[in-house]
């Protein structure tokens, strides 16, 4: 019988470990899908396409083309639409699909959060609350914030923005990679007097010390709430749980 064929969507931490954890001792064939959004990503084991697929339809038919045995969407949890895709594909080509998804960040005690559904309400929300931003939801959006001529922003992100994308007036750009630590976070909010911060609820460890040091400093956070998950997907929170899920599945040719 021919090995596993697993598609594994997302160049996350958490699809990276999962790709580990299958290639090449368990004897699955891992096939590692990024999106090609970041210009020097970190490659998982195994092979690794680069790019879409053409929509729902195209996945289906790769998934067909190449007997992929299980497709696992490990992709970021505000990729909505990419995970969209996969759960119509793996309807239209009969192929199981694990959603491995990190547990969101929750408040505690002292957290000054704001929930907001999208961008364009963060940027809503920002003249009652501050003047010099750290905004850490990605290079790409920054048209929402275009018309805050009076605002600051410190832009943390892994690519440059697009040369001639909408962004703000008064703009400084960090190029860095996490994980961060708490301390590295307490001497960036101090070092640009940060007094609001604007993040998505990404989850994780990895990017999660930006969350105590506003705690500790007492400024606001605002939180861009996840997209929904497509209905009847069934989820994992762990690379650990997706590979036992994947053997108890057998995930093999029919």
């Amino acid at each position: 019988m021919p090995e596993p064929h697993i598609l594994l969507l997302g160049g996350t931490t958490e699809a990276r470990r999962l790709a580990e954890l299958l290639h090449p001792a368990h004897g699955y064939r891992v096939t590692s899908s990024l999106a090609g959004r970041v210009a020097r990503p970190r490659t998982p084991p195994g092979e690794v396409r680069v790019g879409g697929f053409g929509g729902a339809a195209g996945l289906a038919h790769w998934l067909r083309a190449h007997t992929v045995t299980a497709l696992v969407d490990a992709t970021h949890p505000f990729a909505g639409t990419m995970s969209a895709h996969a759960a119509r594909a793996a309807a239209l080509a009969h192929v199981p699909l694990l959603a491995l998804r990190r547990p969101g960040w929750l408040p505690v005690p002292g957290d000054d959060w704001r929930p907001v559904p999208g961008l364009a309400e963060a940027a809503a929300l920002l003249p009652s609350l501050g003047r010099r931003v750290l905004l850490t939801t990605g290079r790409t959006g920054l048209g929402a914030f275009a018309a805050l001529d009076d605002h600051w922003f410190l832009v943390r992100s892994v690519d440059p923005p697009e040369p001639g994308t909408p962004r703000p007036a008064r703009l400084r750009t960090l190029l860095d990679r996490g994980p961060f630590t708490l301390e590295g976070e307490r001497a960036l909010l101090r070092g640009h007097r940060v007094d609001v911060l604007v993040t998505k609820d990404s989850g994780g460890t990895a990017t999660a010390p930006k969350l105590t040091a506003a705690r500790e400093a007492g400024l606001p956070v605002v939180m861009v709430t996840r997209p929904p998950a497509p209905a009847g997907v069934t989820a994992v929170a762990t690379p650990e749980e997706a590979a036992a899920w994947l053997r108890r599945a057998g995930a093999r040719p029919a």
